[in-house]
């Protein structure tokens, strides 16, 4: 805008001054003062032109932002480090199409090291054919040997495919299976509703409905749209982790650990392995674990926490958190909530630095089998690094333990700023000292939300006043049959 402006204003005072300029006596003399300020009009006009050319600004008038590349997008291509070409295959006949071909120029005038180009198939077909491209609306994305191709017309998948090829680290993200945790492959929406007496994972908790597959497939699809792969680990089966995984995941698990699989979890941390425990709060944790990650810097509590200041909803064990510890893995974070969590605490220990990340507030109880303990703010979250047992031979590790798993599963992933902390967590346990540029979109039922005034008005209408004038009607067409 600024060079637009100058330009403008340049080819005012240019245009002031040549009307300043004084009319010469016929002759040679007026002849090469005409040449001269032609020339000197014609290079100003070219090095305008040059100016606007090389400084060129994208101004979107539209209500909606229609031709704005998202914030995420912006962020991903201006923060290129390598080449990247983009070839994106549109469908003339289709808006969406071309409103994704504009998109795509634009975010191509972001950084010159992404070169971009539009290709209509049915124009140029032997360039779709040489490409290996069969479909309209496709994104074909290439960086050295490696090629990736998504069919969208959302510029955000673009740029989650931009991460994905250039993700240089292929470890995978392991889950760890075999103790009934959460699984990674459903593709369920809502997997879990509060039961009668509030949250609870018991027969009670789920008296009223009991649905399958409480897991985590959305966050293995948002992380494989990061371009992480996922794989599983059965410990009593492998007897070791892998060598192979960035970072080990145990989401819930159900039944003890046996002490080989508890000196699998500490060979993994003693040679420089990334652990990060979701732990509900009905799960008992055994003396061997709990001597291990207190080695760790963390321990584990019992019972439940209730919040009656900061809670979601009316459910006061159900923890709102608004602030969070100065840490690479909470940075820009907002609201998230924790339906259901068990207190923990940052130990010192040798070698180890440990802090919580996020606690309930000061007014939060404890309720356990012994009944509610004093208030006070609570750990739920605890992050640790360093050598286990403070050995010199020993490679850092990093853990990361939260005492909820719920806000990670299907039910809760997608809402406030889980996905975020989740996400973060897995970022800086790999190595990763930011969270990911963006948030992958992930699939939502169409909701409705209605206040309390809407909600009894709907009550009032369905329940009350429309079953009234059926009655009334049946009501008198009975008095005229009749009389």
């Amino acid at each position: 805008m600024i060079w637009f402006v100058c330009t403008l204003l340049a080819l005012a005072v240019l245009l002031a001054a040549g009307l300043r300029v004084p009319t010469p006596p016929a002759g040679g003399r007026r002849v090469a003062l005409k040449a001269m300020l032609t020339a000197g009009a014609f290079a100003a006009t070219l090095a305008a032109n040059v100016a606007l050319y090389k400084h060129d600004q994208h101004i979107d008038a539209t209500r909606e932002r229609a031709f704005t590349p998202a914030p995420e997008t912006l962020r991903i291509v201006s923060g290129l480090q390598q080449d990247v070409e983009l070839v994106y295959f549109y469908q003339k006949q289709n808006p969406a199409g071309r409103a994704a071909k504009t998109m795509v120029e634009i975010i191509g005038k972001l950084n010159p090291r992404l070169r971009v180009q539009t290709v209509d198939p049915d124009q140029n077909p032997a360039l779709a054919s040489r490409f290996g491209v069969r479909m309209y609306n496709a994104a074909l994305l290439r960086s050295g040997d490696e090629r990736i191709e998504v069919v969208t017309t959302d510029d955000r998948e673009i740029a989650l495919a931009i991460l994905r090829l250039l993700r240089r680290d292929q470890r995978p993200v392991c889950f760890s299976a075999g103790h009934g945790q959460y699984d990674i492959d459903n593709f369920e929406f809502h997997t879990h509703f509060e039961g009668q007496h509030g949250h609870s994972h018991d027969v009670q908790g789920m008296a009223v409905v009991q649905m399958e597959q409480h897991g985590l497939g959305r966050l293995r699809r948002a992380l494989e749209k990061l371009g992480h792969s996922v794989r599983k680990v059965t410990l009593p089966v492998e007897g070791a982790v892998p060598e192979a995984c960035a970072v080990l995941v145990e989401a819930n698990p159900r039944t003890r650990h046996g002490p080989p699989e508890v000196e699998a979890l500490a060979a993994y941390l003693a040679r420089g392995g990334n652990l990060l425990m979701l732990v509900e709060p009905d799960l008992p944790v055994d003396g061997a674990l709990a001597a291990l990650l207190a080695r760790a810097g963390v321990r584990i509590g019992a019972g439940v926490i209730a919040d009656p200041k900061s809670h979601y909803y009316t459910d006061e064990q159900m923890v709102a958190v608004t602030a969070y510890a100065n840490h690479p893995a909470a940075i820009g974070l907002a609201l998230s909530f924790f339906p259901g969590a068990r207190p923990l605490e940052a130990l010192a220990a040798p070698g180890v630095k440990s802090i919580a990340l996020f606690s309930s507030s000061a007014e939060s109880r404890v309720i356990g089998d012994r009944g509610a303990s004093p208030p006070g703010a609570r750990a739920l979250a605890v992050v640790a690094e360093g050598r286990l047992d403070g050995r010199e031979d020993a490679r850092p590790f990093r853990l990361a333990v939260v005492g909820d798993a719920d806000f990670a599963s299907n039910s809760f992933f997608p809402y406030l700023s889980n996905a975020d902390l989740v996400l973060g967590l897995l970022s800086w346990l790999r190595g990763e000292e930011r969270g990911p540029a963006m948030k992958p979109p992930v699939e939502v039922l169409p909701m409705v939300a209605l206040t309390n005034r809407q909600m009894q008005a709907i009550f009032v209408i369905s329940v009350l006043l429309l079953p009234g004038l059926v009655a009334f009607a049946g009501g008198v067409v009975w008095w005229r049959r009749r009389y």
